[in-house]
């Protein structure tokens, strides 16, 4: 066994969610969840197929982002795994209609920062392993750290 690191290839503020399910049927499925949840969604999504054909599967709304989705789907070629790049809503809007779909069997991490995945590769094929979400905790927030967080809650309309 080899363990790599694929990095996901995205732009600096672009947020993306990687996944993992079992059948070729994830690519519909989640489609269709991600347009019946917010209506004139923009997104990329791939599929990495584990068997027969072992094709990256595509579908979505935007052709950059399809583009972005499978080229980052093919740099990790890990079975049945998904990703879906996201233009005009964030995470938090889909992740769990996403989660609902039958065939999500997990979600490594939903984020626009910068992430690495942890590859572990077998004469059968690749796996994920889990991600590297960001950077290095740099400390503990403080009492002014807090204030600024709720601030910035409000402001963006995620808390009243």
């Amino acid at each position: 066994m080899e363990l790599k690191v694929v990095k996901i290839e995205k732009p600096e503020d672009m947020n993306f969610i990687l996944g993992h399910s079992h059948f070729i049927k994830t690519v519909e499925d989640v489609h269709e969840a991600l347009v019946n949840t917010v209506p004139g969604i923009k997104f990329g999504l791939a599929f990495c197929e584990a068997s027969q054909q072992a094709l990256v599967r595509y579908s979505g709304t935007d052709d950059a982002l399809i583009e972005l989705a499978k080229k980052n789907a093919l740099n990790l070629s890990a079975g049945h795994s998904f990703i879906v790049f996201l233009g005009n809503a964030f995470p938090v809007n889909v992740l769990n209609t996403i989660k609902m779909v039958p065939e999500v069997t997990r979600i490594f991490c939903a984020t626009a920062n910068p992430t690495e995945v942890i590859i572990a590769e077998t004469e059968q094929g690749r796996a994920i392993l889990g991600v590297v979400d960001g950077i290095k905790t740099k400390g503990v927030e403080t009492e002014e750290d807090i204030k600024v967080r709720k601030n910035f809650l409000r402001q963006i309309g995620y808390k009243f």
